[in-house]
């Protein structure tokens, strides 16, 4: 095993795995080198259908060997430290390694210790998250007698900006075809203060929720579980807002914050960088891998790219994003590698979210990074003609089409 690749991937998720595809694709004697720790592969997008029963879990996984490209050598270890200047990266088992050019995609970390109590309730009980353990989700969702089903949205960045919603609202359809819904009480409580930040697609989601009767409380930051008394606590704003359709909920307030009490939560723990990116040279003030937003170099070293979560790129944290991401890092590392100068290649903030509203229903949320509504030109293949609308053929695509699409296109280094 070398020691020193021209090329350098820090992660193998969706950004390192695509991103070294598509550079072999383009010139197969580029020696690259892949430091990644994990034995197993996840498709992370489809837990959300895990958690609401309707997709199985071992589908998500595949062996890490298995999508590590062919060309590539996958260096199954931990980076721990970053020496910019030196053009090295330490890892935790074999030392050093050094290259020309580095890419930084190692995803991000969830860090239960950012809200008070989460470390010892999640995943017990009545207390889950897709982000954690969606067999679990799907356990309390099919075990839920009614009361008040509680769904909560942290402040951004974490991935996924979906997600919160889409289990909700398929925890809802559940509820309804168990007969459990007209004892039940769904609430959900956003960081945020509105639903979405994308107009036409805030428009349909709102009347999603007011369909179905969902009582929503923006402004609501989770700061603490109290999982045997089942109150989650708040830290609200004064001027929050709600959607109510239902006033049967049982609250508290206690050293300024509230309380809702819950029969069941679903929550997402704090997404934060890795330690190791954090306490790196290679950061902004917040702790994200400091790049430009349209190339994707890093502002203080030329040799040095990132991609995916871990990055301060200013749009939503999603796989998709990926998608439009790494043609743009192949195309300028190709670029500086043959002439020393990047390409005209620009990512501009493209990013997705597929909203899943029920079984079998779904709106697809593509947005840049002015937060323009800009769907696929190739839904129009597909039937459909407005995206921002639910549509069961784009269920159809997320439940079937875009697995397929990661696993045989995406890895292998295919635009699509």
């Amino acid at each position: 095993m070398k020691t020193h690749y021209q090329i350098l991937i820090v992660g193998g998720g969706t950004g390192g795995i695509m991103t070294a595809s598509s550079l072999l694709k383009k010139d197969p004697n580029l020696t690259i080198g892949i430091i990644e720790p994990s034995e197993t592969h996840w498709y992370q997008p489809a837990w959300t259908l895990v958690g609401a029963g309707t997709y199985t879990y071992e589908k998500t996984s595949r062996p890490m060997a298995s999508v590590i490209p062919k060309k590539a050598e996958w260096l199954k270890d931990h980076a721990v430290s970053f020496d910019p200047e030196n053009n090295s990266v330490k890892t935790k088992l074999n030392g050093a390694y050094t290259y020309d050019y580095l890419i930084v995609a190692p995803g991000l970390q969830l860090d239960t210790s950012l809200v008070e109590g989460l470390p010892e309730a999640i995943d017990q009980g009545v207390v889950c998250s897709n982000y954690t353990n969606p067999n679990h989700t799907w356990d309390v969702i099919k075990s839920f007698k009614g009361g008040t089903a509680l769904f909560t949205q942290p402040p951004k960045p974490y991935k996924c900006g979906g997600a919160p919603q889409k289990i909700m609202y398929l925890a809802d359809d559940h509820f309804k075809r168990t007969g459990v819904k007209k004892k039940t009480n769904v609430v959900f409580a956003s960081a945020s203060d509105i639903i979405f930040s994308v107009p036409e697609i805030a428009k349909t989601l709102l009347k999603v929720v007011d369909r179905k009767g969902i009582n929503v409380k923006f402004n609501h930051e989770l700061k603490k579980i109290d999982s045997t008394k089942q109150i989650a606590w708040f830290k609200v704003t004064s001027d929050y807002e709600e959607i109510n359709h239902t006033m049967a909920i049982d609250t508290y307030q206690d050293n300024g914050m509230i309380g809702i009490k819950y029969d069941m939560i679903h929550l997402v723990p704090p997404n934060v960088p890795p330690n190791f990116i954090k306490n790196s040279p290679l950061v902004d003030d917040s702790g994200w891998v400091d790049v430009d937003e349209y190339s994707l170099q890093h502002k203080k070293y030329a040799n040095i790219f990132a991609l995916g979560d871990v990055s301060n790129l200013p749009t939503s944290k999603t796989g998709s994003g990926i998608r439009k991401q790494a043609p743009v890092v192949v195309n300028n590392l190709i670029r500086l590698i043959e002439l020393q100068k990047l390409s005209d290649k620009k990512y501009n903030g493209y990013s997705a979210c597929p909203f899943v509203t029920g079984y079998g229903k779904m709106v697809l949320a593509e947005f840049d990074y002015n937060k323009k509504f800009t769907p696929d030109p190739k839904l129009k293949r597909m039937l459909i003609k407005d995206s921002s609308k639910e549509h069961w053929r784009l269920w159809i695509l997320k439940k079937y089409i875009l697995p397929y699409l990661y696993w045989n296109k995406m890895l292998k280094g295919n635009e699509v």
